[in-house]
């Protein structure tokens, strides 16, 4: 498969497949329905809209062109998220959708009931006009100060995802503030640590190198400049950050003054789950959405 190294080319990769079920948890605002349905349009999704029936279509109808849709209400004394969960246990959706609803409300469920072996992380894949292919950076979204095991685990989901969009043997840049191991600063241990793991076969698939900081991971330039030698420097495919705060203000650093377009997905779960910001644009959930459908199809194949 020749590497996906645009954003659109997600889109043009799923173009022909059949679109999935999403459960879209807490649907009740006209933003959220406006990106779902962009992506019903684009025969990304079939939607089914979480929450109370005659808030859902009213908002609906007021569109111009509005498609024919399912609605669900969650039932007596069962949140939205929870109906969502259930829709995915019922076999009745193939992903999730995160609509007008707090990250952590919807994940509980979530991370009661559809657990596999793996842990669950996010993944932001970033289009930057500034860099030759698609960066992803990952945990921004779940794992709050990962120890160095849910840091493999991430890097797995990671690799896993980028595998997918066509990087056989992906470049992983373990990200800190410095770029030597100083005990003082535990996230370059855990970054030396995870560079050793990849050489040694324990975290296959994957080339790591760390610590470095943001610079020398982005910039070979900037590598050379400070005498590292470095696999990933200059071509990194994936930012593993050392905890969600230094992930969130990354991501969102790339977004409002690099003008990066962001697309994000939670992996480890049994299906896809969408995360948009509540203050997304309107390509950005289209992109999640058009990712959640290739991620469904490479690892649920029906």
């Amino acid at each position: 498969m020749t590497p996906i190294t645009h954003l659109d080319e997600i889109l043009h990769a799923v173009r022909d497949l059949p679109p999935i079920s999403v459960a879209v948890v807490d649907a009740e605002e006209r933003h959220v329905l406006e990106g779902v349905l962009d992506a019903t349009k684009a025969g990304l999704i079939t939607p089914i809209l979480i929450g109370q029936e005659k808030i859902i279509r009213d908002l609906w109808e007021g569109f111009s062109a509005p498609q024919p849709v399912t609605i669900t209400t969650p039932s007596s004394g069962e949140s939205p998220a929870e109906c969502g969960v259930r829709l995915v246990v019922e076999n009745q959706a193939q992903a999730i959708m995160k609509g007008w609803i707090h990250t952590d409300e919807l994940m509980h469920p979530v991370l009661k009931h559809l657990r596999t072996g793996s842990r669950m992380s996010h993944v932001f894949v970033v289009e930057l006009a500034t860099y030759h292919k698609l960066l992803l950076v990952t945990d921004a979204a779940i794992n709050i100060m990962p120890d160095l095991l849910t840091k493999a685990a991430i890097v797995h989901n990671a690799v896993r995802l980028a595998q997918i969009l066509g990087r056989t043997i992906p470049k992983v840049a373990a990200l800190s503030s410095v770029e030597l191991v100083k005990p003082a600063i535990p996230s370059t241990i855990d970054a030396a640590c995870l560079s050793k793991m990849a050489q040694r076969g324990q975290i296959p698939h994957a080339i790591i190198d760390g610590p470095l900081a943001f610079d020398n991971a982005i910039s070979q330039e900037a590598a050379r400049t400070k005498n590292i030698e470095s696999p990933v420097s200059g071509d990194v495919d994936i930012l593993l950050v050392p905890d969600l705060d230094a992930g969130n203000i990354l991501a969102k650093d790339l977004e409002y003054l690099a003008h990066a377009t962001l697309a994000g997905i939670v992996l480890g779960a049994k299906v896809p789950i969408i995360l948009p910001s509540r203050s997304d644009p309107p390509r950005s959930r289209l992109v999640s959405a058009a990712l959640a459908k290739l991620v469904f199809q490479k690892s649920w194949p029906t």
